[in-house]
């Protein structure tokens, strides 16, 4: 078994340092075993598409933010609500790669991926959601279950939209510049402080 998840991790770490280079419609299983020590044929021991691949990435990168957040629950006594706002937002600034796979079609992802997969993809994203429901719960004691509920199901849509947002490039920018867009543009870390302070009010 440890065999197992080491050659499953191998190719999971492929495709995260591919993905920080190409786009997902770039990135084949092919070209994810070239930078393995094993063939194409062995990782469909492993996974059967491109997308459980991605799903898994995906999984250990919800997996990361939730220890962030435990280390917010655990580290800290009390917050204000400006301080767990910038240090939430900051759990995300490193998080480009979440966010990234975050703005992809995630109906496709998960559609071409088989039910086991996606189940352990689901856990990671519902323990991420409660570590986050147990900071609220912890910090904001006058937050209702309600209040809790309204802030998750705002918050996490809106991660959704951070990456395209906050990542653009030379060429977009020029495109919007030629239309006569003046646009501003925030950084990872901005958007989100200002959406979990809005939230927080």
């Amino acid at each position: 078994m440890e065999h197992y998840d080491l050659r499953r991790e191998e190719i999971v770490k492929a495709c995260e340092e591919l993905y920080d280079q190409y786009n997902f419609k770039d990135i084949t299983i092919k070209l994810i075993s070239e930078h393995t020590s094993f063939s194409r044929p062995s990782i469909y021991n492993y996974f059967e598409t491109k997308e459980e691949i991605f799903l898994a990435l995906f999984q250990r990168e919800y997996e990361k933010w939730k220890e962030e957040l435990d280390e917010i629950r655990e580290k800290n006594d009390d917050l204000t609500k400006d301080q767990f706002a910038k240090l939430l937002a900051h759990t995300l600034e490193d998080k480009e790669r979440l966010l990234k796979l975050l703005s992809m079609n995630m109906y496709d992802l998960e559609e071409n991926s088989r039910m086991e997969r996606l189940k352990e993809f689901k856990e990671a994203y519902g323990n991420s959601i409660h570590a986050l429901k147990l900071c609220l719960n912890k910090f904001f004691k006058e937050m209702t279950e309600e209040d809790t509920i309204e802030f998750i199901y705002l918050f996490f849509p809106f991660m959704f939209g951070i990456y395209p947002y906050a990542v653009v490039t030379e060429k977009q920018k020029k495109a919007m510049e030629e239309v006569g867009i003046h646009y501003r543009y925030y950084s990872i870390y901005e958007l989100a402080y200002m959406e979990i302070k809005k939230l927080l009010k």
